[in-house]
């Protein structure tokens, strides 16, 4: 077990899958900005992604959609290293040689969520800090921040509000596995589906598709969770401190989700959706492409392209 978790095959997915998604992030990078401001400032009225950018550019300079990038850039791929090593050496270990099934591949993508999450948290609460500090909110209860880059965010997160700060919204990321969980096994079975048993490279047009299809239901499906997601680890709320941290942050999710129905109805646990799904699956599609290209390469090189895909 250990030699297929531990194997040049899993790092060249990792690196692969890291390269993958920084590349298409930093392409997509605007909508992404588009789409967390509408999550956490409530104020602010959801208009189309565009109209938001506009806003921005308009009120905050041109470079405004970028800020942030370099933290989240780097969460990223920190991030998806440990996932896709984590899915690939999982899998390669689970299923020594044989195929696999939608049922696999969820089950796989759960526990590499699960690792994933707890390793990146405190990267992902920094970067989303970094990301909002000096927006100009609608929202006039939203305190402002004044950090002057990474670790200056992680020192002042520990000295003001303890380590356990670095872990804020860790509950409804570990719920949220199910997100890359679910684009996994979508992707996965669409991919065995194209190929029909026969071992071979799918085309450009054909992973850009299943790759898009695969992260539109898997955002949609969890976009709520995503949303208190944001809010939690932006840190602008008050959390009781008289009871366990897993009842205080199952209470503090229910809350958020109840206040955000009362304001704005239903359709307030979507807001920014369309944001989020053009940035997201774009940029899911665009990793995937480059994801699948950069490991194809890599296994030629290494003359295991043939065995490669007979596994996968």
């Amino acid at each position: 077990m250990s030699f297929s978790v531990f194997s040049y095959e899993s790092l060249v997915h990792a690196v692969s899958g890291a390269v993958g998604s920084v590349t298409a992030m930093t392409v997509f990078f605007p909508l992404d900005t588009a789409r967390l401001r509408l999550q956490v400032d409530e104020n602010r009225k959801a208009q189309s992604t565009p109209a938001i950018l506009a806003e921005i550019v308009k009120e905050e300079g041109l470079l405004a959609p970028y800020r942030g990038w370099f933290p989240v850039i780097c969460s990223l791929c920190c991030s998806n290293f440990v996932y896709f090593y984590c899915f690939h050496g999982l899998k390669a270990s689970w299923l020594k040689g044989k195929q696999s099934a939608p049922s696999t591949d969820l089950i796989i993508g759960i526990v590499a969520g699960v690792v994933n999450v707890l390793l990146t948290t405190p990267l992902w609460v920094v970067n989303t800090r970094l990301k909002l500090q000096g927006s100009k909110f609608r929202n006039a209860d939203i305190r402002p921040t004044n950090y002057s880059g990474i670790l200056d965010a992680f020192a002042q997160i520990i000295r003001r509000e303890g380590v356990g700060a670095l872990w804020n919204g860790t509950l409804t990321s570990l719920l949220l596995v199910l997100n890359p969980a679910i684009q996994f096994m979508i992707y996965e079975a669409l991919k065995r589906q194209l190929r029909r048993g026969v071992p071979r490279e799918l085309s450009s047009v054909e992973v850009f598709i299943i790759g898009a299809v695969a992260k539109a239901v898997a955002t949609t499906v969890t976009y709520p969770l995503q949303t208190i997601q944001s809010i939690l680890r932006f840190g602008q709320f008050n959390e009781s401190t008289d009871e366990s941290k897993l009842l205080s942050s199952l209470r503090t999710i229910k809350c958020l989700l109840v206040n955000r129905v009362r304001k704005y109805g239903m359709l307030g646990l979507f807001k920014g959706l369309e944001a989020k799904l053009l940035q997201t699956v774009l940029t899911a599609a665009l990793m995937f492409l480059l994801y699948e290209k950069i490991a194809s390469c890599t296994f030629r090189v290494m003359g295991l392209s043939s065995n490669h895909y007979k596994k996968r």
